[in-house]
């Protein structure tokens, strides 16, 4: 298994990377986050999860350790396979996703393309007791916050920006805006 790789970057697509390393160029499946922030020939260390099944085989990238287990925890659910779980990654930010489940909130998993209402409980009840651990009281969010950022976010996105850069922008609004009208304005501001 490979646990983790460093190198450079050499080439972006839209869902994946290719890093070398001693001259070998290792395909990387990496989340929308990790892509947006990557440029071309800089340094970049990922703990990585080899995919091995008789008709495939992936590896999947992530810049935390922490990002890497629960992806371990998603793909472990029956029905969630390594690209939906790369998806889940898509629409939230690992704090988000674990307050969701901890706050027994399917609706955000709901957005993802290949999870439906039954698999949205499914995770919730699977992961809620595994997940709680790794995360400090003080990292949690209200089901209604995230539901205004997860509003937000939608709102940035059909005005035509990505979902990474509509979650980074939402990180520099400042934490007493709440209304989702107002977290849009301020966000746009900071694009």
């Amino acid at each position: 298994m490979i646990a983790f790789i460093k190198g450079k970057i050499k080439q972006k697509d839209s869902n994946f990377l290719v890093l070398e390393n001693n001259g070998i160029g290792y395909k990387i499946f990496v989340p929308a986050e990790v892509l947006l922030k990557a440029e071309i020939d800089s340094e970049l260390e990922l703990h990585t999860y080899q995919y091995v099944r008789e008709d495939a085989l992936g590896l999947f990238g992530f810049i935390k350790h922490s990002e890497l287990k629960l992806f371990e925890q998603l793909i472990s659910i029956s029905g969630i396979g390594p690209k939906t779980a790369l998806g889940v990654f898509a629409i939230a930010s690992p704090e988000d996703i674990i307050s969701a489940i901890i706050n027994q909130d399917a609706s955000i998993l709901k957005k993802v393309s290949g999870i439906g209402s039954k698999t949205a409980e499914r995770i919730v009840l699977e992961l809620k007791n595994k997940v709680l651990p790794s995360v400090g009281m003080g990292d949690l969010k209200s089901s209604e916050a995230m539901g205004a950022d997860s509003d937000a976010i939608e709102a940035l996105v059909s005005l035509g920006y990505s979902v990474g850069q509509a979650r980074e922008a939402l990180r520099k609004v400042p934490a007493d805006v709440t209304d989702v009208s107002e977290k849009v304005r301020e966000a746009l501001k900071r694009i």
